[in-house]
C-alpha cells in the first residue's frame, strides 16, 4: 500500500513522535508498503525532500518559527495533489492537524490518526483543548480509524470527542533500545529523567526533591537528558539549591541510541513526573532496559503503574514524600524481570493490520489520481 504519513515533526528532531515514525516506518518499508511522510521545517534548514531509512520525507514551511503552532498551509496542497492508498495524521495538537484533515477529507482520502497526545506548559493552551477538540471532532469522525497509544488515550477522547469507543484501537508505543555496551553497570546512586524540557514535564519537582534525598543518599545525583525552553528556569533552581555538583542537565541527540541506553542501563532509578503522558517512549524505554520507573500517578502513566511496570506517586506529592520514594527504590535496587513489553516490529504489525482492514472496505478506498508530482517523484526530481 501507498501510505502517506503527516506530522509536524520528525527526525532528525527528537520526541514521541518523531521516534515512533522512525521506528516503524521502515518496518512499514520492510512490510511491502511504500511509506511517504510529509512534515514541516520552520527553520528552514533543512533538506526539502529526502530518503530516510526508505521512507520519502518532504519538508514544507511552517509558521511562527520560535512557537509550537506549526501553521503550514502547503501540507492542504501537498495532500490534495498526491496519490496515496491511506493517510495516517501523527498527533493531533498543532494546526497541521486541522490542515491536513480538512484536505484528505475534500479529497475523500481514507485517513486514521494517532493521538499521541501529551501536556503542555501553557495554561492558554490546557484551558482551549476542549475547544479544539470540538473543533476537530467533525473532521475526526470522519476517520475510518482512531488509534489511541494506550487504553487511557482511547477511552479519554472517546468521551471527550463523544466518538463510539469501538471506531478506536489501541496500538502502544514499542520498547527498544540497543543492550548496553560491554562494562556498563548500574550506579546505585544516580537517578536518569528524559523528555522535552517544559514546566508539565515535571523536571522541576524531581530537582526539588535532589535536597531531601542527598540527606537520606549523600552520594545520590541526577541526570536530566533533554532540551527545551524551560531549561532556563531548571538551571536556576538548580543553583538555588546548591545542587550544580549534582544534577546534570545536557540533551543526547536522537542519532546517538546507544549512548542513551549506556546511560539509561547505568541508572540506579528512572523517574518521569510528568503532568500528562498518553504512553511515554523514554519510560518504555527504561523498561526495555530492566531499569526500576517512577512515576506520577496520572493519564497514561498510571495504567502503567497499574499493570505493575512502574511505581506512581501522587501528582501533588511533596519534595519530601518525592526523596522517600527515590530513596525506598534506590535503596532496593530491585531485580526488574525481563517485561513481556510491547516492541516496534508488534506496533508496525498492528499498523499494517489497520492498513489492511481499511483498504479492505471499499467505502472508505478512493483517492484522487490526478496526476500531480507526488512526495516520490518530488524527491527523485530532486535527486533524493
Amino acid at each position: 500500500m501507498r501510505i502517506l504519513m503527516v506530522a509536524a515533526r520528525c527526525y532528525p528532531f527528537v520526541g514521541g513522535i518523531e521516534t515512533h515514525i522512525h521506528e516503524v516506518g521502515p518496518r512499514l518499508v520492510a512490510r511491502g508498503h511504500s511509506v511517504d511522510v510529509l512534515t514541516t521545517d520552520p527553520s528552514g534548514k533543512l533538506p526539502v525532500a529526502e530518503n530516510v531509512r526508505g521512507m520519502c520525507v518532504r519538508r514544507v514551511p511552517a509558521w511562527p518559527r520560535e512557537l509550537d503552532l506549526y501553521v503550514a498551509p502547503q501540507v492542504y496542497t501537498a495532500i490534495r495533489r498526491g496519490t496515496w492508498d491511506l493517510i495516517h495524521f501523527q498527533g493531533y495538537s498543532t494546526f497541521v492537524v486541522p490542515i491536513g484533515l480538512l484536505a484528505a477529507v475534500r479529497a475523500k482520502a481514507p485517513f486514521v490518526l494517532t493521538f499521541h497526545s501529551g501536556g503542555h506548559s501553557s495554561r492558554l493552551r490546557n484551558a482551549v483543548r476542549g475547544t479544539q477538540r470540538a473543533l476537530l471532532r467533525p473532521l475526526l469522525a470522519k476517520a475510518a480509524r482512531l488509534i489511541g497509544v494506550s487504553e487511557f488515550e482511547a477511552s479519554f477522547f472517546s468521551t471527550k470527542m463523544d466518538i463510539p469507543r469501538e471506531r478506536f484501537v489501541v496500538i502502544p508505543n514499542g520498547a527498544a533500545m540497543p543492550a548496553a555496551s560491554p562494562g556498563v553497570k548500574v550506579d546505585p546512586c544516580l537517578i536518569v529523567s528524559s523528555g522535552r524540557l517544559e514546566r508539565y514535564k515535571g523536571h522541576h519537582r524531581l530537582i526539588a526533591a535532589m535536597p531531601g534525598l542527598i540527606r537520606r543518599m549523600p552520594n545520590a545525583r541526577l541526570h536530566i537528558v533533554g532540551t527545551g525552553p524551560y531549561e532556563g528556569e531548571l538551571r536556576r533552581l538548580v543553583s538555588a539549591l546548591g545542587l550544580d555538583d549534582r544534577v546534570t542537565i545536557a540533551g543526547i541527540p536522537g542519532s546517538e541510541r546507544q549512548r542513551m541506553a549506556d546511560l539509561l542501563a547505568s541508572a540506579g532509578l528512572f523517574v518521569l513526573l510528568s503532568d500528562y503522558e498518553a504512553h511515554p517512549v523514554a519510560v518504555m524505554e527504561a523498561l526495555s532496559l530492566r531499569r526500576p520507573v517512577l512515576v506520577s500517578d496520572t493519564s497514561g502513566l498510571r495504567e502503567l503503574a497499574t499493570n505493575g511496570l512502574c511505581r506512581a506517586l501522587p501528582l501533588n506529592a511533596s519534595p519530601d514524600e518525592t526523596a522517600a520514594a527515590m530513596a525506598e527504590e534506590l535503596e532496593a535496587q530491585r531485580e526488574i524481570p525481563d517485561l513481556a513489553l510491547p516492541d516496534w516490529d508488534a506496533c508496525a504489525e498492528a499498523l499494517s493490520d489497520v492498513y489492511r482492514d481499511v483498504a479492505g472496505n471499499p467505502s472508505t478506498v478512493g483517492l484522487p489520481h490526478d496526476g500531480a508530482l507526488g512526495l516520490r517523484s518530488a524527491i527523485r526530481a530532486r535527486g533524493g
